[in-house]
């Protein structure tokens, strides 16, 4: 690899689901183009972080100071997978306290370091717009990245500057700046916009933050332009930047979390139980980093899984009721026996928190994905080819499943949100839709997976006789980047 010769800052925000695209992102650029990463977050997620991923002697992982416990928040709460729902947009607000951090940290890496060339571009969080003003002031180019895919976003975004829900005479209502995207409906809603107004806590945050976003010189999206056309294009008039679809971005197997070879959340364990099963005979089962669900929804979960008949791995998390950090109970979280018996029968995996999500979706026994419709679990699941069954939870997922379900076709909804009443059968229903091989739904769900496989292979393509949009997109963004590098050279604007 020649000689570095341009140097890039980044910035995610404190979560798990943020995190991992900006590793892929970093990774991407080291690949692309041999430059140096300074890599920034908190010291818990930047040890977290060097756990993850091999040493690489382009990326540096610098932390930045942050107490939890000065914003009200738990002593370790510097993730959003350590919180609470009801405490994450108090972390989300104490991100502000980190402005005059990045920035005498920035003008260190300008005035203190000789090692390696000044930075020339800060890419940061979507949700970190203030830092397009500090990377300005220092003469850098700046970009914003959207973890999340441009159609969930952009309902996302537009309910929260419209609150559109709060003038709706019936359970439906439309964007008055996103009429594409459809008919809403109030169980698509969050527990946060459910609330919103105008004039409570989330609004205010958001409020502010997207003004801010106009600042930037440009957006990356981690998704492909032949998948996420409508949402792209609303944010290229909305903002009137450019927007570069550039994934889909993924960190490779290696760079999730490691666990014990014995244990029932390793790889190797896994696909062992995995090569026990026949093709296309297992549902996984998912709701993230961050996300749970009541304990009665559990219940009844576990209850049509059993009903299903269906192998499944189901990783579970604390219910709502429960301490996010607590132990795993059986006896509390699933019905009388239900345990014993999939493990009797060999039928299924119940894993604690985490498993290794690409090795099982990339197996051939595993079938479909029962999914909250998390950004990176969707990419993770179409790569594969694989349908899906929607039960989003939060925030954009909503409209991330009614992406998958109007527009693709690669995904049919089991239920809405946290507190929504589900019954055994309904889910046993929906799993046998999807992985039953005769169901002509189902069939026509795997062959547009597949589909939409094909088109993310396609973005990625780079050979000297054709560049697929999203490489096009990485050299575009690069670009405009390099036409800073010469005024970054002359020094920061101070």
């Amino acid at each position: 690899m020649s000689e570095t010769k341009e140097h890039f800052i980044l910035f995610p925000f404190m979560a798990e689901g943020h995190i991992i695209p900006f590793l892929a992102l970093a990774l991407r650029l080291v690949e692309k183009k041999g430059c140096t990463i300074t890599f920034i977050n908190s010291p818990l997620n930047v040890k977290k972080i060097s756990a993850k991923l091999p040493p690489n002697p382009y990326l540096r992982l610098v932390e930045i100071p942050f107490n939890p416990a000065d914003h009200g928040l738990p002593a370790d709460a510097e993730n959003t997978n350590s919180l609470p729902y009801h405490l994450i947009l108090s972390l989300f607000e104490a991100s502000d306290s980190f402005k005059p951090i990045v920035r005498k940290l920035i003008h260190n890496i300008f005035h203190e370091e000789n090692s390696c060339p000044p930075p020339h571009c800060f890419i940061s969080d979507l949700y970190f717009g203030w830092c397009a003003d500090i990377a300005h002031e220092f003469g850098m180019f700046h970009a914003m990245f959207s973890v999340v895919g441009a159609f969930g976003m952009a309902c996302y975004f537009s309910m929260c500057l419209h609150c559109p829900q709060r003038k709706a005479e019936s359970g439906e209502f439309t964007l008055p700046d996103f009429p594409e995207a459809s008919t809403i409906h109030i169980s698509q809603l969050s527990q946060s916009l459910k609330a919103a107004d105008g004039n409570d806590s989330f609004s205010r945050y958001m409020t502010k933050l997207i003004p801010q976003c106009l600042n930037s010189d440009g957006m990356l999206v981690n998704t492909v332009e032949g998948l996420d056309t409508i949402g792209l294009d609303y944010f290229r008039r909305k903002f009137n930047r450019p927007i570069w679809a550039v994934g889909p971005l993924l960190l490779p197997p290696s760079g999730e979390r490691r666990v014990a070879k014995d244990s029932q959340n390793s790889p190797e364990f896994i696909t062992s139980w995995l090569d026990s099963k026949p093709p296309k005979s297992v549902l996984y089962i998912s709701f993230g980093s961050q996300n749970t669900m009541s304990s009665s929804q559990m219940m009844q979960l576990a209850m049509g899984l059993d009903v299903s008949g269906k192998n499944f791995i189901w990783v579970v998390r604390p219910p709502m009721e429960f301490d996010i950090n607590s132990e795993f109970n059986f006896k509390e979280w699933l019905p009388e026996g239900f345990a014993q018996k999939i493990r009797d029968e060999k039928r299924g995996l119940i894993l604690d928190k985490w498993a290794p999500q690409q090795e099982i979706l990339s197996h051939e026994a595993t079938s479909a994905f029962l999914s909250q419709c998390g950004w990176n679990s969707v990419l993770e699941c179409l790569i594969h080819g694989m349908p899906l069954i929607g039960w989003p939870m939060a925030t954009e997922q909503f409209y991330t499943a009614k992406q998958m379900v109007e527009h693709l076709g690669v995904c049919v909804e089991v239920a809405r949100g946290k507190t929504c009443e589900v019954k055994p059968e309904d889910i046993a229903a929906k799993i046998e839709l999807v992985m039953n091989e005769t169901e002509k739904a189902g069939k026509t769900m795997r062959r547009k997976a597949l589909e939409a496989r094909e088109i993310l292979f396609d973005a990625m393509k780079d050979e000297d006789d054709y560049k697929g949009s999203s490489v096009k997109a990485m050299d575009d963004f690069l670009s405009a980047a390099e036409l800073m590098s010469d005024k970054t050279k002359r020094g920061p604007n101070i």
